[in-house]
């Protein structure tokens, strides 16, 4: 049987089908259909199974990492939602929290409000209410609901969104909402908050909700029709999608909660990224995940992912109140384009030219140097190795369009024109870089930098050098890591529930009861997923902060089995400590402890692509010859060097092979320079990885 991870990117398609029981690897790369991504994603996969003689009936497991959530969110090219709320909260979307991204600006823009998920028009209150501990202080006006709706079923919604006060404590009222929606309107999207983020913060969780309604029916749509595909061509295997947390979710789960996508074709990358770093021995590991647009960047001590504050998790100018992963995305990729813009100053990114036209050197329209443009005139790309030969770059191209928009303008010639731009976009991700790792205490001294994706393998050195890094770890398919971080994840689920309570007066009776509501919904998600009882793992948490503050950190939970109250307040007080100190770097004993959530994060192991899986090469050879050599360009301490450089084609090399810079491995997916000062070595499951200092 067989696993498949596909990763859809904003210039290619990238698959990794593993055997599980050969533990055999196998990839696959083709372009992204940009009109329809879901298109080329199962055209990418029926092309190999065709190719290879696997019968469809043979895959078990199918994962993807898509960026279409994200997309709508990014373009505002969603859904026209509709809102249901209490009377009185009619503008809290608006509103928001009063935060101004330019404090003293007189011309401010505020993004929530010049590109509103719901405009004012469409938002509609009704009379009920809610209170604390979820008691009913005014039942629903349903008739008020039904009017509402048959408004909004006349401006032509396509998204309903109910968000009322307090509803994190008692659903009910947005529950009964919800069914006269979907009797009146069985076509339209329509979500809960209770569903969605079922905890206290009006603004988070109407914004969440509201965000969840605004990409849903094209999000929906476009999982659907994919699924509908993959069965047309006689593959069988359900369908399951990456969440922004690093955890795998069913179709089902991710059609109804699509804002859990948000994140999910980065996070990919970081999955794979870690998974690379282990296998090579390396725990703590920075990723960097350059494609054709962006650059994904992440931070991994102990090879654990980070995640973000719940208040600080938002996609663009939205938040979003759902577990994401600890990442930072740049607009700097291989098809970043270089330009001189109107003041005279030279621009590298974040427009690209995509998969289509794509860099100038691809003959298909693209007029604009771009950075893979400015590859080939330094000879670090060498056209005719470009994708194993499957497209032929025209290095003619390639140098006309950076003649013509940037040597004139600047004064330069073509290859310091062509240094610069790589220059500017190596400094951009370097800031990336440094804002997830250095700003964040980590001292990058004891990492090491994952480099992956197309482009990512030819920046690496340029980046370490700036970070003092002092290794980088290529993988053997750097522009497949993504696709190979699916297959490295678990079906995860999170549920969490709001209680505002002092940790000295916890009743542990009650508290285990609310824990095992939740535990009992995980579990039950799980098995209807397909797991077994000894597949099912669950880990509690508690959201805890100092009594006054206003913001929580997750904290672990501690075991109550026999331990008195008094007992449990310590270790959870201690915990929440050890939380603290972490995070700010201080801690206050002599304060109280205060749960606001709680929080169970449910488990189901999959199959998924182990170290042992990876092939190891057993034919060891300290030398390996190049296959040509020519001139390349490097920019060393401020100097723009031509230097004789060795290419080397990556499947010739073998464990125990060493290189020394200035070096270029072509291999189909990627390109890896190898700076002057650095030198390369090849590990027994055939990583590269490039250390500082010439070998002796």
């Amino acid at each position: 049987m067989y696993t498949v991870g596909i990763d859809v990117g904003g210039t290619h398609t990238d698959l990794v089908l593993l055997d599980t029981k050969t533990g055999q690897i196998q990839v696959h790369k083709t372009p992204t259909t940009v009109e329809d991504p879901s298109k080329g994603a199962v055209q990418t996969l029926i092309e190999h199974i065709k190719r290879t003689g696997i019968s469809p009936n043979d895959i078990s497991y199918l994962m993807h990492g898509t960026t279409i959530a994200t997309n709508i969110a990014l373009e505002h090219g969603g859904a026209k939602t509709g809102l249901i709320t209490t009377e009185g909260f009619r503008d809290i979307l608006h509103m928001a929290r009063h935060k101004r991204p330019q404090t003293f600006s007189l011309q401010l823009d505020l993004p929530w409000q010049k590109f509103p998920l719901v405009p004012r028009r469409w938002r509609h209150t009704v009379p009920e209410r809610m209170a604390p501990p979820g008691i009913v202080l005014k039942p629903l006006d349903e008739e008020a609901v039904r009017s509402a709706i048959n408004i909004l079923i006349a401006e032509g919604v396509e998204a309903i969104a109910i968000c009322f006060i307090h509803s994190y404590l008692n659903p009910d009222h947005e529950s009964r909402a919800k069914k006269i929606v979907q009797e009146m309107a069985p076509n339209i999207f329509v979500t809960t908050s209770y569903e969605v983020t079922p905890q206290y913060r009006e603004y988070e969780r109407f914004s969440t909700t509201a965000l969840n309604a605004y990409v849903g029916p094209k999000t929906s749509k476009y999982l659907g029709t994919m699924s509908e595909s993959l069965k047309t061509n006689g593959i069988k295997a359900d369908l399951h999608l990456m969440q922004s947390s690093g955890g795998a979710t069913t179709l089902q789960s991710a059609q109804l909660n699509p804002v859990n996508l948000l994140m999910s074709g980065p996070v990919g990358g970081l999955m794979g990224g870690i998974f690379i770093g282990k296998s090579a021995g390396f725990e703590n590991v920075i990723t960097l995940d350059v494609g054709g647009t962006s650059a994904d960047i992440g931070v991994a001590p102990k090879g654990e992912i980070l995640y973000k504050h719940i208040l600080d998790t938002r996609l663009g100018d939205y938040h979003a109140m759902v577990p994401m992963a600890e990442m930072d995305a740049i607009g700097a990729g291989g098809g970043s384009i270089a330009y001189v813009d109107s003041g005279g100053q030279f621009q590298v990114g974040p427009r690209s030219a995509g998969a289509n036209p794509g860099p100038a050197a691809y003959g298909k329209g693209g007029s604009e140097p771009t950075a893979t443009d400015c590859m080939i005139a330094m000879g670090w790309i060498d056209p005719d190795t470009f994708l194993g030969g499957r497209l032929t770059l025209q290095k003619k191209l390639a140098i006309t369009s950076i003649e013509k928009h940037l040597c004139r303008s600047l004064n330069m010639s073509t290859e310091e024109a062509a240094a610069g731009a790589i220059h500017i976009l190596t400094h951009s991700m370097t800031r990336a870089c440094e804002l997830n790792s250095i700003r964040r205490g980590f001292d990058v001294r004891d990492f090491a930098l994952v480099s992956f994706g197309g482009a990512g393998p030819l920046f690496a050195c340029a980046i370490a050098n700036e970070l003092s890094i002092s290794t980088i770890v290529i993988p053997p398919n750097p522009g497949l890591t993504s696709a190979l971080g699916l297959l490295a994840s678990d079906v995860v689920y999170e549920k969490s529930k709001t209680v505002m309570i002092d940790a000295n007066e916890t009743n542990i009776d009650s508290l285990q009861i609310a824990y095992t509501e939740l535990e009992a919904v995980l579990f039950t998600m799980l098995k209807e997923d397909g797991f077994k009882k000894e597949g099912i793992h669950l880990e509690r948490a508690a959201d805890c902060r100092y009594e006054g503050q206003g913001y929580e950190l997750v904290t672990p939970y501690p075991d109550t089995n026999g331990i008195s109250k008094k007992e449990f307040a310590k270790i959870l007080s201690n915990n929440f400590h050890v939380q603290h100190e972490k995070q700010y770097g201080k801690s206050f004993a002599e304060k109280n402890i205060q749960i606001v959530n709680i929080r169970v994060r449910g488990r189901g192991e999959t199959a998924k692509v182990k170290v042992s899986n990876l092939k190891k090469v057993y034919k060891t050879k300290n030398q390996v010859n190049p296959r040509s050599s020519g001139e390349a360009y490097f920019l060393i301490n401020g100097k723009l060097l031509c230097l004789e450089t060795p290419r080397y084609y990556r499947k010739d090399l073998l464990p125990g092979n060493h290189i020394t810079g200035p070096a270029v491995i072509d291999q189909m997916d990627s390109t890896t320079v190898i700076l002057p000062n650095w030198n390369a070595s090849i590990d027994k499951l055939g990583n590269i990885i490039i250390s500082k200092g010439v070998l002796n």
